[in-house]
């Protein structure tokens, strides 16, 4: 039996995965809210008491963070996390620790046809490497190297890059972000579920509409990332749809950055929440003119396909898939 998890700031998904041939099954998974524990092992210890009789052989953990070693300290939690110590908590050998973005670009590959949209129509199939970017609680960016027969998915913390603004709203965005940031302005802090709220709060500021009445009686305790995404799908909010345009352009951007950076000829996956809550801005035109607008390299980048995956588990998928070669 495989352990899979997917480690994130706002989530824990565990999932136990057996083994049917060459593909697998999952029999069980739930949910945990990450920040209500002080550590991976006590969410495991927890996951374990539903199911003491079950004999894991094997783990892997998508963890957002940077993997060195075997080791991670998560960097949107306050988690130091071991492989060495969890093999211990599991009374296992093999045990593996996965960047989540790694994991995501193992899962994008196990994914069917009917579980992506394409947001290139006008895109020609190629051999080649491939790229993975995805938004949620952070950002992250991997890639799939293509070796002529296989793909093999290498980490990046590309989502920790500086912010490049493309004109002179972004140019503006820059500063005001700066003022909160002033070390450092990530692409992070902009493509990313606390990034949609700083885009919302920098349009307010900077007097671009009104703010909503059903923006401004949000209590404390209510999702706000969420809200603006309503407000704008459903009520046409025009400080919210600005905020998602903002959004969709900057991570068409960078989506075409990475794309250059890892001459993914083979095509853009994109994962992580965000993406399927917000896809009728996404297919609009900002994020693939965006993605495109790179001066003599854009007839190239008109041909790149971009996929919107919209299987939320695919970085659990990934990591199980990893831990099945050992299973």
């Amino acid at each position: 039996m495989i352990l899979a998890g997917d480690i994130g700031g706002t989530k824990t998904s565990l999932a136990l995965f057996e083994r049917e041939g060459d593909r697998l099954k999952i029999l069980s998974q739930h949910r945990f809210e990450s920040r209500k524990y002080e550590t991976l092992g006590d969410i495991i210890h927890d996951f374990r008491q539903m199911y003491v009789d079950i004999l894991i052989t094997s783990a892997s953990f998508a963890i957002a963070g940077p993997i060195i070693e075997q080791r991670c300290r998560t960097t949107n939690l306050p988690w130091e996390i071991s492989a060495h110590e969890l093999k211990e908590l599991l009374s296992i050998t093999q045990v593996f620790l996965l960047n989540d973005l790694e994991a995501t670009a193992y899962g994008m590959l196990c994914l069917d046809k009917d579980e992506f949209i394409d947001l290139n129509p006008n895109a020609v199939y190629a051999k080649g490497n491939c790229a993975v970017i995805a938004a949620g609680t952070g950002l992250g960016e991997s890639m799939l190297y293509y070796d002529g027969t296989s793909y093999h998915p290498i980490a990046s913390e590309g989502g920790h890059c500086d912010f490049a603004p493309l004109n002179e709203q972004q140019d503006a965005l820059l500063l005001w972000l700066r003022q909160h940031y002033p070390k450092h302005v990530s692409l992070e802090r902009i493509l990313s579920g606390p990034g949609i709220s700083a885009l919302y709060d920098f349009l307010h500021e900077s007097g671009f509409a009104p703010e909503s009445d059903r923006m401004k009686n949000l209590s404390e305790k209510e999702d706000k990332n969420g809200h603006i995404s309503k407000n704008a799908l459903e009520f046409h909010d025009p400080l919210c749809i600005e905020t998602l345009r903002l959004f969709c352009e900057i991570y068409g951007a960078e989506t075409g950055n990475l794309a250059l950076k890892t001459m993914s000829l083979g095509g853009v996956y994109i994962g992580g929440g965000i993406a399927p809550k917000i896809l009728p801005f996404l297919q609009s035109d900002a994020f693939i003119n965006a993605f495109t607008a790179k001066g003599r390299f854009e007839p190239m980048l008109r041909n790149i396909s971009v996929k919107v995956s919209l299987n939320p588990e695919t970085a659990l998928l990934g990591a199980a898939h990893f831990a099945k070669r050992y299973n």
